[in-house]
C-alpha cells in the first residue's frame, strides 16, 4: 500500500497478528521493502512487521535532495503514526542501520529493542570524498552502472560461485531505486557521524555484521557496540555486507532470539 507523509508518498506495508510487538524494518541502499521478504516470513507469526522503501527508492517517490538522517528516520516516526503505531523494535541494516541509530536517539520514547547490521556509527578517515565521487558517477552513467559494482560488494565470492539467488534478487532492487533518491541518501550518509551521541542510546542493542564485510567491516560493528552500553556484537560467517540475505537463516535466528529474550 501507499502512505503519504512528509510530504512524499511511500510503500509500506504492515503485516502480522494484531497486538502483537511491532518489528519496524529499515533496509540499506539501493534495495527496499522486499529486500525484507524472507524475514518478514520468518517474523510474522510472532510479531507485527512494518516494512517500507526510503524516499526513492522501490515505489517510493523521491523528493529533491540531499536527504539527512534525521530527515530519514523522521520518515520512519511518520510512517508508524500513520498505522498507529507508538512503539516498536526497529532492524536497520547499512543506512538503515545509521537511520536505526539516529531514531534511537531522536526517537527514544518510540523504541523497544534495536538492531543495528552491517552499518557504521561515523565515516572511515578519509573516506568522505568516495561519496562525492560516488554522486557524481551516478549523475554521469546513471543506476545502472551501479548495478555489478554494488553487487560485488554485497556478497561474498562465494556466494557468486554458488549462484546465491539473493544475487539477481539484488540486481533487481538496485535498478529499482531512483537516481534522485540514491543521490540524496549519499549526501545523508556523507555526514555520519553519531559516535559521540550513540552513549546515549537507552534500548538494548544487537550489532550484527559479516566476517567478510569490506563496506561496513566488522571493526567498524565494533566501534558502534562498543559505543552502546551493553551492547551485544553477533559476526556472521560466510557472509559480506547483505548478511539478511546472504545467510538468511542465521540472521532469522539471531534476531527472534534476541527480539524474544
Amino acid at each position: 500500500m501507499f502512505v503519504t507523509v512528509n510530504g512524499n508518498r511511500f510503500e509500506a506495508l504492515l503485516e502480522g497478528p494484531d497486538g502483537a510487538p511491532v518489528v519496524t524494518l529499515s533496509h540499506s541502499l539501493c534495495t527496499n521493502l522486499k529486500a525484507w521478504d524472507d524475514l518478514t516470513e520468518a517474523l510474522v507469526p510472532d510479531f507485527r512487521v512494518l516494512r517500507y522503501s526510503m524516499r526513492g527508492h522501490g515505489r517510493s517517490g523521491a523528493t529533491p535532495g540531499p536527504y539527512s538522517l534525521s530527515g530519514l528516520a523522521a520518515d520512519v516516526a511518520a510512517l508508524q503514526t500513520s498505522f498507529g503505531i507508538t512503539k516498536s523494535h526497529f532492524v536497520g541494516l547499512s543506512i538503515g542501520g545509521m537511520i536505526a541509530q539516529t531514531f534511537a536517539l531522536e526517537h527514544p520514547e518510540r523504541l523497544d529493542k534495536l538492531v543495528i547490521a552491517s552499518s557504521l556509527c561515523e565515516l572511515p578517515e578519509g573516506s568522505a570524498p568516495l561519496w562525492a565521487e560516488r554522486i557524481a558517477a551516478a549523475q554521469q552513467n546513471g543506476i545502472e552502472a551501479l548495478v555489478e559494482p554494488t553487487a560485488e560488494r554485497w556478497f561474498t565470492k562465494a556466494a557468486f560461485d554458488a549462484g546465491h539467488p539473493a544475487i539477481e534478487r539484488a540486481r533487481a532492487m538496485i535498478r529499482e531505486t531512483s537516481l534522485e533518491g540514491y543521490i540524496g541518501c549519499c549526501h545523508a550518509i556523507s555526514n555520519l557521524d553519531l559516535s559521540g551521541r550513540l552513549p546515549g542510546v537507552k534500548a538494548e542493542t544487537l550489532v550484527i555484521v559479516g566476517r567478510e564485510d569490506q563496506g561496513t567491516p566488522v571493526a567498524a560493528s565494533e566501534r558502534i557496540a562498543a559505543c552502546i552500553p551493553g551492547a551485544v556484537l553477533k559476526v556472521v560467517e560466510e557472509a559480506s555486507h547483505q548478511v539478511a540475505l546472504e545467510q538468511p537463516e542465521i540472521f532469522q535466528s539471531t534476531l527472534v532470539d534476541f527480539l524474544k529474550s
